[in-house]
């Protein structure tokens, strides 16, 4: 069981990288479902696994290349599903001009949620957002970005949880 969750770890990983090059006109609510769907299944298979130290290591490697390159397609998706344009609010997740940069930051905020919990140091998680809150302050004066930001954090912030979550289910 353990190298079926390692290989869809890579998975996820893959996919994601492929899907976030490939850009929104690529990625869709299918990709992100089918991204979701891999990683359940790999904690599924996780959950009674216990590995050694190498799978472990591993475990925990392809868990931080999936939490950063499957979580661009999978906020991206949530960003669309939550439009605040559907509602009339300005500004909406195809408008260039509000959080420019959010991709990147995307990425390194998964790195970095990543990183803290599978260093076991889960208060990093309030340094991060911390972080990332300050450097948008000025920002989120408008409601569009407003929303953007909290809903991008969270889709962002629980993806890399759930992918290291996969990890620690391998550690036993």
């Amino acid at each position: 069981m353990s190298v079926a969750v390692l290989l869809l770890l890579g998975l996820v990983g893959l996919a994601g990288s492929a899907l976030a090059l490939r850009g929104e006109r690529g990625t869709g609510a299918t990709g992100a479902i089918a991204l979701v769907g891999a990683l359940a299944v790999a904690a599924a298979f996780a959950w009674p696994a216990s590995g050694g130290a190498g799978v472990v290591q591993a475990g925990a490697a392809l868990a931080a290349l999936a939490a950063v390159a499957g979580g661009g397609p999978v906020a991206t998706a949530v960003l669309h599903a939550a439009d605040p344009a559907a509602t009339g609010v300005s500004g909406g997740p195809q408008d260039p001009d509000i959080l420019r940069g959010g991709a990147w930051i995307g990425v390194l905020e998964r790195g970095a949620v990543a990183a803290t919990l599978l260093a076991g140091w889960p208060e990093g998680l309030a340094v991060v957002l911390a972080v990332k809150g300050l450097g948008r302050f000025s920002e989120l004066r408008a409601p569009a970005a407003a929303e953007r930001f909290i809903v991008g954090t969270l889709a962002s912030g629980l993806w890399a949880a759930a992918c290291v979550g996969v990890a620690v289910l391998l550690r036993g």
